[in-house]
């Protein structure tokens, strides 16, 4: 196996996003920029600099579209998510490269995966506000909950010395509960659950709830598309990503101070070779 350094698993990554995008087009499904990639594309023209993943998002009829067919037409490339693959550890999906091997965060005491983009889904919002608030409240809960159940306790938390003490608050207990008596990803399909109560309602809003975030926004910024450039390549991009960006990070034209400007993953990657398993 080669070990893979930052460029070299960018270029993977970069390899699976154009992969996908292709697939999408070539079978009249939405696919767009979002998260963190949508970000570097608007203000830095690729990765944000510190950043070493890649985000798509699609509404969630596409998404379903995209999980019945995407494996049947593809051997290198593979989705994964709960309703495919029970394992699945999160809540949204992943398409991974079968050619590489990935550790989060290392081989010793990492969970094996391979390198990979993540899939969010936008899930329709209720029109009623209350609904909202409950249905946020309870991601809000469940997100937490799932981070404390199959993070690793060797796993540092990120944020504040009170966010770090809440979060061990919650990991131990939850590392604590058998496996056999709750599943590691037993919060991801809660997340899932709530997400989905109105996947199949057209709404006047959509969301997305499966992420870091909790955020809202009329569905029919969602449903037309212009693009931006992202490492050299222009990629699809919802007309109302300004107004999406700002619900997501405020201010975003605007870069963090220096000491957020790092990256929260911890891999260690790897291109397969001849006759690795």
């Amino acid at each position: 196996m080669k070990l893979l350094d930052l460029e070299g698993m960018r270029r993977i990554q970069l390899e699976v996003l154009d992969a996908v995008m292709k697939f999408c087009d070539e079978n009249n499904i939405h696919c767009f920029l979002d998260g963190g990639t949508l970000l570097g594309a608007i203000r830095h023209n690729g990765y944000i600099p510190w950043d070493d993943d890649i985000d798509v998002g699609m509404l969630r009829s596409d998404y379903d579209r995209f999980m019945d067919i995407f494996n049947k037409k593809n051997t290198r490339y593979k989705f994964h998510c709960i309703e495919n693959d029970p394992s699945f550890i999160y809540a949204f999906g992943r398409v991974l490269d079968t050619r590489t091997i990935l550790y989060e965060p290392d081989s010793r005491t990492g969970r094996r995966t391979a390198l990979n983009i993540d899939v969010f889904p936008m899930d329709s919002a209720p029109d009623d506000d209350k609904a909202l608030r409950k249905m946020l409240i309870l991601q809000y809960v469940y997100r937490n909950l799932h981070a404390g159940r199959y993070l690793p306790m060797f796993s540092p938390p990120n944020g504040n010395i009170f966010r770090k003490i809440m979060a061990y608050a919650v990991r131990i207990p939850m590392n604590m509960i058998p496996v056999s008596i709750l599943p590691r990803n037993y919060f991801a399909g809660k997340m899932l659950e709530n997400s989905k109560s109105y996947a199949y309602e057209h709404t006047k809003r959509v969301g997305s709830f499966l992420g870091k975030h909790e955020v809202v926004m009329d569905r029919e910024k969602f449903e037309k598309f212009t693009y931006a450039g992202f490492e050299g390549k222009q990629y699809k991009i919802p007309i109302g990503y300004d107004e999406w960006l700002t619900k997501l990070y405020g201010d975003y034209m605007k870069l963090p101070p220096k000491k957020w400007q790092i990256t929260f993953h911890h891999y260690e990657a790897y291109l397969k070779e001849d006759g690795d398993e």
